[in-house]
């Protein structure tokens, strides 16, 4: 069917002249028909053009013929031949398809479409979206009441005492007992950071996401912010990984190889490694700083600042094409409970399996570096860089933790935050730093994949020393302003 109406595919006179010379022009054979041949180098195919340079000699006299024929046209003739197309698709979908009676529901979809991505009304929307979904669902009941409970009621009451209790009667080496129980054993802290702190805060997420992603609300998000991630180097297309970034970074990054440009490419890869914390990371802090609204606000404003200036200035510097535009937007309906289900499981189950064995490697490396005395080292070279960004010497081992995983190193900050040792200002200089901070493990493997070493290196080169910087500018305005 494909091939058949390449071929049968009417074009402009000019056009289909053109599209004869370059294929009486070609010599050799290709894996595509000489016709497609012709019609990709008449859009201006980058592989095709480099292809048919290599390969034939007429290749200069492909170029003038190319020339000639747009000169012959307004627009560009990429745009003249996909207007074609689109032409015969509607028409072809006029034959095919019968439309339904329009309803009080197709209305009501049709007004709604329309709300999502006006500025005037989608911004609103969008803001509601995020209160309800992200601040009261994720923040307030996943990283509230249910951390709550299993942290509280659970873990601290249960579990923990009695693994401390068996470590200590039948295990009797105490560097042991170290290792499994108390402060930093892999069940009382890996496991009950896992499942205690991350675990309820990264299902509330993924249920709201999957949510927001079959509503097809999505689509409607990247025509709505399209112009601002223009401004940074992106488009529209970008929000789909940069959402994604919300529920974890690692799949985030590999999802920007859907974007069109390596500059694009390697643009949304550093703001996703900077300022995108993940859904544990972003649902603890939620949970650190609900209770104070001035906080979560400065929090908010400061990385969104951050976001967009680093994207500005990446997208000033770097060489490369501007992005172009376009995407097809599906019709809003009611999501369903099945694919919520189905989206949410598969999720979540990827991500348990990928955190739990670091979650526990993480808590090992800590005895190892306690045994060592290498853990009290770290920390105590990182007590200066603390209290030059106004937190206190304990501190640091939330932010060793961060090395590890964001979230480990934001699950941290909840114990020093549950024994009151930061106040308000300390505790936004931390999370905000937190959130600046290095890109996990798994992320920066992730960059490496899509990246490669030299881009992944320079990346986390400079987010390291960018992050305590960001920490120590946020640290002296709130002391200008006299706190919060």
């Amino acid at each position: 069917m494909a091939s058949l109406l390449v071929n049968e595919m009417n074009y402009n006179t000019d056009i289909q002249a053109a599209v004869q010379k370059i294929e009486s022009s070609l010599k050799h054979t290709y894996k595509l028909s000489t016709r497609t041949i012709a019609l990709l180098l008449l859009q201006g195919d980058k592989e095709i053009h480099q292809l048919v340079q290599e390969k034939e000699n007429s290749y200069a006299g492909i170029q003038k013929v190319i020339q000639e024929t747009s000169v012959a046209f307004e627009q560009p003739i990429n745009y003249v031949i996909t207007l074609k197309r689109q032409e015969l698709t509607n028409s072809l979908l006029a034959d095919a398809v019968k439309e339904g009676k329009v309803t009080d529901n197709n209305r009501f979809s049709e007004i709604l479409n329309k709300l999502t991505i006006n500025p005037f009304t989608g911004i609103p929307i969008l803001l509601l979206v995020l209160y309800y979904g992200l601040y009261q669902f994720v923040g307030v009941f996943g990283a509230g009441t249910l951390v709550d409970f299993l942290e509280a009621d659970v873990f601290e009451i249960y579990i923990n005492p009695l693994v401390n209790v068996w470590t200590a009667r039948y295990i009797p080496w105490p560097v042991v007992q170290d290792l499994i129980a108390n402060d930093y054993g892999i069940i009382t802290l890996g496991i009950r950071y896992a499942i205690a702190i991350i675990l309820p805060i990264v299902g509330t997420f993924f249920i709201a996401f999957s949510i927001i992603e079959d509503s097809g609300y999505l689509p409607r998000l990247a025509l709505l912010v399209d112009r601002v991630f223009k401004a940074i180097g992106l488009n529209g297309r970008a929000v789909i990984p940069m959402t994604l970034g919300f529920g974890c970074d690692t799949m985030a990054t590999m999802v920007t190889r859907t974007l069109e440009t390596k500059r694009e490419r390697i643009i949304a890869t550093l703001l996703l490694a900077l300022a995108i914390p993940c859904s544990a990371q972003l649902g603890v802090i939620l949970a650190l700083l609900s209770g104070k609204p001035l906080a979560l606000a400065a929090w908010v404003s400061f990385l969104t600042l951050v976001f967009l200036f680093i994207g500005f200035l990446t997208a000033k510097l770097m060489p490369g094409d501007k992005p172009i535009f376009y995407m097809e937007v599906p019709p809003l309906r009611m999501p369903t409970i099945a694919n919520v289900v189905s989206k949410t499981y598969t999720r979540m189950q990827w991500y348990f399996l990928e955190i739990l064995p670091i979650f526990i490697l993480a808590s090992v490396l800590i005895w190892a570096g306690r045994l060592t005395g290498l853990f009290d080292l770290v920390v105590k070279a990182l007590e200066p860089v603390m209290n030059l960004i106004g937190l206190p010497a304990e501190a640091a081992v939330a932010f060793l933790f961060g090395f590890f995983r964001r979230d480990y190193g934001a699950a941290g900050l909840y114990d020093l935050q549950q024994n009151g040792a930061l106040s308000t200002e300390q505790l936004v200089v931390a999370a905000a730093t937190l959130t600046l901070f290095v890109p996990c493990i798994a992320q920066f493997s992730m960059m490496l994949k899509e990246r490669g070493l030299k881009t992944a290196l320079a990346i986390a080169g400079f987010i390291f020393p960018f992050a305590f910087l960001a920490g120590y500018v946020l640290n002296l305005l709130l002391k200008m302003i006299g706190g919060i």
